[in-house]
């Protein structure tokens, strides 16, 4: 009967996630928090560890499904706005069931390889928050102050360093809003979604016919890169605070080195499944965890046994499994009705929808924030330089929160 429980609860997870997953603004901590708050009610007709499985269930499938709204829609959420642009250029090539499946080969293998190493990884992740965890800020500051010097030329890093101080000033006002909900919403979408459907409408960007072929080919070198980079710097996040995928994935792209756009895709896709991996692990070994919907289980639990943190492990992979399946089946689909619609009318439309969302979740200051963002989201087309400048505005508060 409990082995029932727990595989309904996966499943029901698992198109939670796909729900989450596709649904822009609607974060799974919020619906982890209203499961918290129903619990009661909820463990009069199931146990505790089948509603903390379909939280696990539910936030393993969003890693994978939340690719496809930044893909197709160009709606990032924090997790997935350096993937944004990347997708975006393979989806102006007819590509972007290609780009989402490459970000769903990195959320499987990472989830496989953290898996294999968490033996490993239980006995590291103590002695590393340890030894580290009063350098996090100032590896971010060196991150940010290489991202600054690796453009060309002394012109690009004005702009890049342009870039980061606005993206950091913009990051420092909006989380000093106490009364903003969902404040990343407005802020991401404007720096790496509508900026760039902006930018689209104005070189009167033509959409071409959307393929669901097998032609992607990537070096096995540059896919070990990846899926390595993709653990070391998922694991970051769950091991010290206030790093998010968004942190680690500039880590990782500044430590992988120059690896092509395919290979980028399979290393951002990694990080997110890696980080809600680890947060399991954390919350087993040093009893910390990282990440909201973990928090709901932690406080559901109490406390996890290496049997429970087996069982979600497994919880974990079997979503994985169903997550890749239901991932390529609705990319797929999002792919043909991409192909019968002019894309300067589809920009337009999910610009607009972006804004409906903003408006609803944040309200009118998160308008105000949208447009600000979006400004500052064009500087880094028009003056040539890296888009994961703006990642300055989640980098420069969590330097200034751990330095201050």
């Amino acid at each position: 009967m409990m082995f029932l429980e727990i595989l309904i609860a996966i499943l029901l997870g698992c198109v939670m996630g796909v729900i989450t997953g596709l649904t822009p603004g609607l974060h799974i901590n919020l619906v982890a928090l209203v499961l918290f708050s129903i619990s009661p009610f909820l463990l009069g007709y199931t146990n505790i560890i089948a509603v903390a499985s379909f939280i696990i269930a539910m936030s393993i499938t969003h890693t994978f499904t939340d690719f496809i709204s930044a893909t197709y829609l160009g709606a990032p959420a924090d997790d997935t706005a350096l993937a944004v642009l990347p997708a975006h250029r393979m989806l102006l090539e007819g590509m972007g069931h290609e780009a989402v499946k490459l970000t769903v080969i990195g959320s499987l293998l990472c989830l496989i390889l953290t898996i294999i190493l968490s033996p490993l990884l239980i006995i590291a992740v103590p002695l590393i928050f340890e030894y580290l965890k009063d350098y996090v800020a100032w590896l971010l500051l060196a991150i940010v102050i290489f991202m600054i010097l690796r453009e060309e030329n002394m012109n690009k890093r004005f702009w890049a360093l342009a870039v980061v101080g606005l993206s950091g000033i913009l990051g420092l006002v909006v989380f000093s809003m106490p009364n903003l909900k969902d404040p990343l919403l407005p802020m991401l979408s404007g720096l790496f979604g509508v900026s760039v459907l902006f930018l689209s409408l104005t070189q009167k960007t033509v959409l071409p016919i959307q393929r669901t072929t097998e032609m992607i080919k990537v070096k096995m070198t540059n896919v070990a890169k990846a899926l390595g980079s993709g653990v070391f710097s998922g694991s970051l996040v769950s091991i010290f605070p206030g790093l998010g995928p968004a942190q680690a994935a500039v880590v990782a792209g500044q430590i992988v080195g120059k690896i092509d756009v395919f290979s980028y895709l399979i290393l951002v896709g990694g990080i997110n499944t890696v980080s809600m991996i680890m947060s399991l692990i954390t919350l087993f070994t040093i009893e910390k965890a990282r990440n909201g919907s973990i928090i709901v289980v932690q406080q559901l639990l109490q406390h996890i046994d290496i049997h429970m943190l087996i069982l979600f492990l497994a919880v974990a992979l079997i979503a994985g499994g169903i997550a890749t399946f239901l991932t390529l089946y609705i990319s797929k689909v999002f792919s043909s009705i991409m192909n019968k619609f002019n894309y300067s009318i589809l920009s337009v439309l999910i610009i607009v929808f972006v804004t409906f969302m903003v408006m609803y979740f944040s309200g009118f200051v998160g308008l105000i924030i949208l447009a600000v963002a979006t400004s500052i989201g064009l500087i880094p087309n028009i003056a040539e330089v890296s888009r994961s400048n703006s990642m300055a505005c989640l980098l420069i508060p969590i330097i200034l929160l751990n330095v201050l």
